[in-house]
């Protein structure tokens, strides 16, 4: 596939690649150099499109485990001299 520049340095995706891309009219593209020279272009993702992304791993942790080890790590680290 390929497209030409206009006077105004603008070029059209071709639509092979936008729906491989999954682009739509307004969103955002980034383009990543490559050592070798080539370039990337790959859409900009909002954070929303991370979710489920990492998958859990056990079971959720409760408040009052989280409370537990704030209070250890509180403890451990008045073991350190403080700070001058």
């Amino acid at each position: 596939m390929q497209s030409a520049i206009t006077s105004k340095g603008q070029a059209t995706i071709p639509k092979a690649v936008r729906d491989h891309l999954k682009l739509k009219p307004g969103d955002k593209i980034r383009f990543f150099y490559h050592p070798d020279g080539s370039v990337a272009i790959l859409p900009v993702l909002p954070v929303t499109a991370l979710r489920g992304l990492v998958k859990p791993r056990g079971r959720p942790v409760t408040l009052e485990e989280m409370d537990n080890a704030i209070a250890a790590g509180a403890l451990e680290g008045n073991d350190r001299p403080a700070p001058r």
